[in-house]
């Protein structure tokens, strides 16, 4: 296959792939609690991606590394992806994409407060058309009435919070110089967490094999295969051969393959309302990312799915 072919498969594979995880990691938590779902997956892509790292003859991490590492991929992974996917109980899929597609937002006023990054005017513009979106997103009547859709935004606030502090100190640490070390540490670490976790809650051992249904066991193959292993490397791979802004593009792709998905195929409402809050939402997210005296952190962030 040319090269110009693999790049195409590459950007449909990170697009297609990540954007629908969301929906999977819906029907995966069907009948497999979420936190002992996730908790599997990453260690399972995790343990894959390490021993493809050792097969490469990749260096081997020091133990500060092992530490800052386990650091970010329990932000990322444990506090990040696991509020995210047990809101995915009481929240739709599409609409759970579009909150965490302003993620930008929060990073840069973060900077903002904390090392006093200057804003510029595209992140200003950018910051108020985002929160305009929010605003018309979570103000929908089904969002807005029931205890357990607000308990769901509250997890993914958390989930928000942590990715956005961990995009910020990534940067900052000593990790592994190969991303494909980096990324394995962060999943066994996450996977790790999410595991103690649902261990501490009784999850784990209220759990029954027979109750798993047939949907849960290939939705957590595809999220562990395609989901984490595919759509990584794929990643990787466009990092190597485009420009960083053409890859960010996902940003604004993702939401919309999980809306759309969620609507086909899970019977998810997308109304009017939904769909101007995302277009608004997505603007925003253009403006911040627009803003070239921003540090960018896509290479990170993408983890967390």
């Amino acid at each position: 296959m040319s090269e110009r072919w693999l790049i195409i498969a590459a950007f449909a594979a990170v697009y297609i792939i990540w954007g629908s995880t969301y929906l999977f990691n819906y029907w995966a938590i069907e009948t497999i609690p979420p936190f002992l779902m996730s908790g599997t997956r990453f260690l399972a892509a995790g343990g894959i991606l390490y021993l493809w790292g050792s097969w490469r003859h990749e260096p081997l991490p020091t133990r500060r590394q092992w530490r800052n590492t386990s650091i970010i991929g329990v932000l990322f992974l444990t506090i990040g992806t696991g509020a995210v996917v047990w809101a995915l109980q009481w929240i739709d899929t599409g609409m759970a994409a579009l909150i965490v597609a302003i993620d930008p937002l929060l990073i840069m006023l973060l900077l903002w407060w904390i090392f006093g990054q200057r804003l510029r005017w595209q992140g200003i513009v950018g910051a108020f058309i985002g929160i305009t979106g929010m605003i018309i997103l979570v103000g929908q009547p089904q969002l807005a009435n029931t205890p357990e859709s607000r308990w769901g935004l509250a997890a993914i606030a958390v989930a928000l919070i942590s990715w956005a502090f961990a995009s910020i100190y990534v940067s900052r640490i000593d990790m592994p110089d190969s991303r494909l070390r980096r990324s394995a540490m962060q999943m066994l670490a996450g996977g790790a967490g999410l595991m103690l976790f649902s261990l501490l809650i009784g999850e784990a051992t209220s759990f029954r094999w027979e109750m798993l249904s047939l949907s849960s066991s290939l939705s957590w193959l595809y999220l562990v295969v395609l989901g984490s292993i595919v759509a990584f490397s794929s990643f990787n791979y466009l990092l190597a051969k485009v420009s960083p802004e053409k890859v960010a593009t996902s940003t604004y792709v993702n939401p919309v393959v999980a809306l759309i998905l969620g609507w086909a195929l899970n019977g998810e409402s997308l109304t009017g309302q939904s769909i101007l809050a995302g277009l608004v939402m997505l603007t925003g997210v253009f403006f911040i990312n627009s803003d070239k005296g921003q540090k960018k952190a896509v290479p990170e962030k993408r983890q967390r799915r």
